[in-house]
């Protein structure tokens, strides 16, 4: 079989039906070797005998979740190509002729384009087309080089082969923009055709809700793309920091009537840890995403793997710590000569500051290091 075209079943038995005439009718026109698939999780109305009743498979999903319906469905999909949309009227099932002339040319995923092809008035609220798609498409674009300028819209076609080398986790509404943003991790071929959007038929209000779901998008963004999340801005937070921490720790910086002094240095040391941190947890998360399959394979921390992690990033915290701790027994070896008496104010503070920053590099490395050494264990895989 060629194609599937599946839906999600949304407990609205009356759209459903439409959708699945329009389905079968430009099945039929194009003749096109081809089936319409209903994954259902649970509909309390009636739709999966209407479904039925008009020539569609049923796919009973025991797991809750827009993500788990759509990927059971393209798991049990019978075909070479899928294109995905929602049973509730708003996408046009009745001219999939774009999105099937795009996937025989060899593209591995074929977005629909909302604002190309037209919205219907009163079919996308305002919040959403003028805020919430512009910026989540804007930010997809440049976390990921995606291609598509509508990346939320819902129906899409894919190839099943491309589907299966995805390896999709998620169960809920992130499932669609897990596949745009793996496909593009993955250097698959991506294109776009334009779609229509009316207003949908429900006589139920929807569940999305423009503000949390933008913020749940956008969160999930950021955590596939821990380079824009962690690494950059610790990086850039970390080498800030030195570079003033650095340049005031022999002596106050003056510009004028400022003067930064010993509490701009602690300011500093602050920002170095903050900054390592972030640095560390970047690796960590990519470390984690590569070896959950949720993430592409990065070539130096790929033969990471291969490398006595764990055991130079041990010596190198230790070493720092010891580094931390001669220089705080030095301190308090001064100290002791003072018989243990009031400091003047300041007084040593900038070689207390350095000790305890040693000590707490020292204290992420190796702790970090035990983290990346445990996922750089080699491990199985689980057949799917």
């Amino acid at each position: 079989m060629k194609l599937t075209i599946l839906m999600p079943c949304l407990n609205e038995a009356e759209t459903l039906e439409i959708c699945i005439r329009k389905a079968n009718e430009w099945l039929k026109r194009t003749n096109t070797d081809g089936e319409v698939l209903i994954a259902d999780n649970g509909s309390t109305d009636g739709s999966q005998e209407i479904a039925r009743g008009n020539g569609a498979r049923v796919l009973n999903v025991p797991d809750k979740g827009y993500g788990s319906a759509l990927f059971h469905g393209s798991i049990e999909a019978n075909s070479e190509y899928i294109i995905m949309g929602d049973s509730d009227d708003s996408y046009d099932f009745g001219n999939l002729d774009p999105f099937l002339e795009k996937l025989d040319q060899g593209f591995d995923l074929v977005m629909g384009n909302r604002f190309l092809g037209g919205i219907a008035p009163g079919a996308m609220p305002w919040k959403n087309r003028y805020i919430g798609n512009p910026i989540l498409t804007w930010i997809g674009r440049t976390l990921f080089r995606c291609p598509a300028k509508d990346f939320h819209c819902g129906l899409r076609g894919y190839r099943k082969d491309a589907f299966l080398c995805m390896d999709l986790r998620t169960t809920g509404m992130e499932f669609a923009s897990e596949m745009v943003i793996k496909a593009n991790l993955f250097r698959m071929k991506i294109a776009e055709v334009p779609t229509t959007l009316s207003k949908d038929g429900r006589t139920r209000p929807p569940h999305l809700r423009p503000w949390r779901d933008g913020w749940r998008h956008l969160r999930f963004m950021l955590l596939f793309s821990p380079r824009w999340l962690f690494l950059v801005p610790g990086v850039s937070v970390f080498l800030l920091s030195a570079a003033l921490y650095f340049l005031i720790y022999d002596s106050p910086l003056r510009l004028g009537e400022m003067v930064f002094d010993i509490n701009t240095l602690l300011f500093a040391q602050t920002g170095m840890t903050l900054g390592l941190i972030a640095t560390v947890l970047g690796i960590i998360v990519r470390m984690f995403g590569m070896r959950e399959g949720l993430l592409r394979e990065h070539a130096l921390l790929e033969r990471s793997r291969a490398s006595p992690i764990l055991e130079v990033g041990g010596v190198a915290g230790l070493l720092l710590i010891f580094a931390g701790t001669y220089l705080g027994i030095d301190l308090v070896s001064d100290w002791s000569n003072r018989n243990f008496g009031v400091l003047l104010q300041g007084e040593l503070l900038r070689s207390v500051s350095l000790a305890t920053l040693l000590i707490t590099f020292g204290g992420i490395i190796f702790l970090a290091s035990l983290i990346m050494g445990f996922l750089a264990l080699p491990t199985r895989r689980i057949p799917k």
